[in-house]
This record gives structure tokens, C-alpha cells and sequence, in this order.
């Protein structure tokens, strides 16, 4: 299979990147080649004895900042990696956009996406401006690298490669998908210490299950982020459906019903 997407991080600590990378579904993908990762060292561009990347920052302060110098000759190397692909430079900081399901989309239909991982107080400006085409952000908080970032984006944007997952429907059905956090997920056994799996998942008729499966997104939605909830629309038939189910159905209590009938009339 082609590779139809490749990953290069610039990083001081290649390692965590190289391991997270290489188990379970990634691992799977990178090994086949669906996605492509090079990994590469900053410390191998050091311009001193000791392979040092780090200085005083000028005007004082706590912490060090990453210097220019090896910054850049290693963004200048993972260009150089795949010159037949047009290549997105990312770097992970408080200042980028907020991550989100939509950007991870929009990300997945790049050639090549290159992650630069600050440390220490992060990176001369120079080098941020001359390299840089795009600034990402996991949320409002701090953390000692852009590591851990840069693989939650990898990640999530592994998942919406086609040839990643296992079930192509998968990608599909998670949350944030269709708007809405994902309906609660059973396995075997079907009683668990007086826990049973809801007689619908277990009953075989698809389209039922489709609609308490909608059901149950709408409630969890509303109960951990109502936010989403704001212009959410669905087909007129689908709307129809879904209102008749839960009238006839005892899963639901009259208060279930009322938040799903209070959404799908907002």
C-alpha cells in the first residue's frame, strides 16, 4: 500500500515520539506504510562541543530558550525529507489554534505534516517566524514539550487516514463526528455483576439500534457538553423516527424524553 501520509517531528527527545509511534494501531500503520514518520534529533544540529540547543534568553528570566541556529537547520532537513510532497511546518504552543476534530480533517488531507516540539521556554522567535507555517494548540495549559501534543495530533489524524483502522466505518461513528459525543459501547458478557447490556444492542434490528444509539449520544451530549448542542439540526425523517422511538420505548424515562424532544425543537 502507498504511503499517503507522511509525519516528521523535530524533537529533543526523539524517543518518546519513536515509541508511542511504533505500538498498537500507529505501529501497525507505520510498519505497513499507510503513514510514513521520520523522527529527528534537534541536538544532531547543535552548533557547540556539547551539544547544547539552549541559551540564556536576552532581557533575563527564568529558563532557557532553544537557539535559532539548530532550530532551523533541522526544519531545513525534514523539508528536504520528501521534496516530491508539499510539506505543512506545525509548531505545538499555547498561541495555535485550538485542536479540534475539524482541524484534524484538515490535516489529514496534507502530503506531509512536519511537528516542531519546543522545551526549556520555547524557541527563538527568529527561527518561528522563517520556518513556521502553522502554530496548533492542544488547550489553555502549559506543558515542559511539545511531545505530547504533537502525538495527540498525529493521532488523531492517523485515525481519518483510509487503511489505518481496522473497520472503516470506525472513523465515522466517533465522537465529535456527527456533532455529538459517541452513544455508550458494550461488550460480552451480557451481565456483568447485575450490569446487563441494554436489550436493544442485543435484539439484532439494526434500525432500532441506530436510534437508540442517537438517543443516547443526544443525552450524553447534553449532559457533559451541551455546548455542541448550539444549531444542531437533524433530517427532518431521521427527527421523525427518533421521536416516535423513544415515545414507544420504556428504555427512556419522561425526563430522557423531554430533554431529546427540548434539543430536537430547540
Amino acid at each position: 500500500m502507498a504511503e499517503q501520509l507522511s509525519f516528521t517531528v523535530l524533537t529533543l527527545f526523539p524517543d518518546i515520539i519513536k515509541s508511542y509511534m511504533s505500538s498498537s494501531i500507529l505501529g501497525r500503520a507505520t510498519e505497513s506504510g499507510v503513514i510514513g514518520l521520520d523522527v529527528i534529533d534537534i541536538r544532531d544540529f547543535s552548533e557547540n562541543k556539547h551539544n547544547r540547543v539552549d541559551d540564556y534568553p536576552y532581557g533575563g528570566g527564568a529558563g532557557m530558550v532553544m537557539e535559532p541556529g539548530p532550530v532551523m537547520s533541522a526544519c531545513e532537513r525534514a523539508k528536504g525529507l520528501h521534496p516530491d510532497k508539499k510539506s505543512r511546518l506545525i509548531y505545538l504552543s499555547p498561541i495555535g489554534r485550538p485542536f479540534t476534530q475539524e482541524i484534524a480533517k484538515e490535516l489529514a488531507r496534507e502530503e506531509s505534516l512536519i511537528f516542531l516540539c519546543g522545551h526549556y521556554e520555547g524557541i527563538d522567535e527568529r527561527a518561528l517566524t522563517a520556518e513556521v507555517d502553522d502554530y496548533i494548540s492542544l488547550g489553555d495549559f502549559v506543558l515542559t514539550g511539545g511531545e505530547l501534543p504533537a502525538l495527540a495530533v498525529m493521532d488523531a489524524v492517523s485515525r481519518l487516514i483510509p487503511g489505518v483502522l481496522n473497520n472503516d466505518e470506525s472513523a465515522g461513528e466517533e465522537s465529535f463526528e456527527n456533532g455529538l459525543l459517541e452513544y455508550p459501547q458494550y461488550t460480552r458478557p451480557e451481565d456483568f455483576k447485575g450490569a446487563k447490556v441494554p436489550e436493544v444492542l442485543l435484539s439484532g434490528h439494526h434500525a432500532n439500534i441506530d436510534l437508540w444509539r442517537l438517543a443516547m449520544s443526544l443525552l450524553r451530549t447534553h449532559e457533559y457538553r451541551p455546548d455542541m448542542l448550539e444549531g444542531f439540526i437533524l433530517e427532518k425523517l431521521r427527527r421523525r423516527a427518533l421521536l416516535k422511538y423513544i415515545k414507544d420505548n420504556d428504555l427512556f424515562s419522561e425526563e430522557d424524553r423531554e430533554i431529546i424532544r427540548n434539543i430536537l425543537n430547540a
